[in-house]
């Protein structure tokens, strides 16, 4: 885009005042804008007006690009593309990903709350959490179908007094949708973490629904407690392929009495146990409070190290094939029992006394499942079947003889 015609029409608007000024200067900010920030070519010419009015002391003007005025809206009322001025409170600053941010996190007003950014190259005052700040000129973008706020070398920021303080609205974690969001809910599961940045990676949920969160390494954060029951304020959602999931880093966590009688999931799969997964049988935790991640044979917890006390349970991590698909379940302790006709006592009985220890509760495993058909019921998180029921499918001579005869019939 060629910006020398804009850049020539600002330089006679400030000429005309008695100043001057480099019209390739105003050129290299149009274009800034323009391509790097994705601002409309009319808005960009209004800020880069602005700011050289405000620079040489002239008349600030408060048209748009094409002449009306930049309306005040609220964080709901807003949309990508826009060119938009809001008021709100910065809750929440998270570290900066990039040299060419300056500041990143959440702001929200009553209405909403959204992710900003400001580029390093806006040359922007300092935000600080908990104050209020008016952002004139500044631009809505979308990034994996969440909208940010941008804060660009055009945007005036001033701080603003407020009265009252914010409530959230807290959303039902069926309910969720990529954005800033606060959700009341209980963890119910912690995953293995699969790289060494992710704190904590697991699965909370309420009455309606459960959401994959993750907390990724950061100074000051902690983890969360399977088990208990947090109100998670200002979590970012993100939609990547289709899976939405929590991130807390920018979030404020506050634990809360009682439990939630959470849904445990009504999804249902059939079919025919075809292999146990290494880490099955009897494991061992982490004692850690708040960790629980099972330790590798040498007792290493891959967050606390070696540790010279742990605690036992059972699990079963496997794939069920039904002749067209496969689907991977994760069975916790009390299903286990029931399907291995094992107790968590026999299998540390088992292991203590057996030549292969834990390994010999691993073969025991496998033998009782590998090759029956399993009926299991719960909650499916992406190819994942986190099991809350499941018993054995047992042979029916009468169904076995029907099929037969069904099959002779059609020959």
């Amino acid at each position: 885009m060629d910006f020398s015609h804009t850049a020539e029409r600002i330089s006679q608007k400030i000429t005309s005042h008695g100043h001057s000024v480099e019209k390739s200067g105003i050129e290299a900010k149009l274009r800034r804008l323009v391509d790097e920030f994705g601002v409309p070519p009319a808005e960009a010419e209004r800020t880069v007006m602005n700011e050289l009015a405000r620079e040489f002391g002239l008349p600030v003007s408060q048209g748009s690009g094409g002449g009306g005025a930049v309306e005040q809206k609220s964080l709901a009322a807003l949309a990508n593309g826009e060119w938009v001025t809001v008021e709100c409170k910065v809750v929440a600053l998270t570290a900066s990903p990039s040299p060419a941010i300056a500041q990143t996190g959440i702001v929200a007003d009553e209405s909403a709350a959204m992710r900003f950014v400001v580029w390093s190259r806006a040359n922007a005052p300092h935000l600080e959490e908990g104050k209020w700040y008016r952002l004139e000129s500044a631009v809505v973008d979308e990034y994996r179908g969440m909208l940010n706020l941008k804060v660009h070398s055009g945007t005036t920021i001033r701080e603003v007094p407020h009265e009252g303080s914010l409530k959230p609205k807290i959303t039902p974690v069926a309910g969720l949708a990529p954005g800033v969001t606060s959700v009341r809910g209980k963890v119910v599961q912690e995953w293995e973490a699969t790289h060494d940045r992710i704190l904590q990676s697991g699965m909370i949920a309420d009455e309606t629904g459960a959401a994959r969160f993750v907390i990724w390494k950061e100074e000051g954060l902690e983890r969360l407690n399977p088990g208990s029951v947090y109100t998670i304020y200002y979590a970012t959602v993100d939609d990547f392929n289709g899976r939405l999931s929590l991130t807390l880093n920018s979030a404020t966590v506050v634990p809360e009495e009682g439990d939630i009688e959470v849904n445990t999931g009504s999804e249902s799969f059939q079919g025919a146990f075809v292999h146990l997964a290494p880490g099955s049988g009897l494991v061992r935790r982490c004692p850690v409070e708040g960790c629980n991640r099972v330790l590798s044979r040498q007792n290493y917890c891959p967050v606390h190290e070696i540790q010279s006390r742990y605690h036992y349970d059972l699990r079963i991590k496997g794939w069920l094939d039904n002749g067209e698909e496969t689907r991977e379940i994760l069975v916790s302790r009390g299903q286990t029992e029931g399907l291995v006709g094992m107790s968590l006592d026999q299998a540390r009985e088992l292991a203590e006394n057996n030549p292969l220890g834990m390994d010999e509760v691993f073969l025991r495993f496998r033998e009782a499942l590998v090759g029956r058909y399993l009926s299991c019921r719960g909650r499916q998180i992406d190819n994942r079947l986190l099991v809350s029921a499941c018993e054995i499918l047992h042979y029916q001579p009468e169904q076995l003889a029907d099929l037969l005869n069904r099959a002779g019939g059609s020959l």
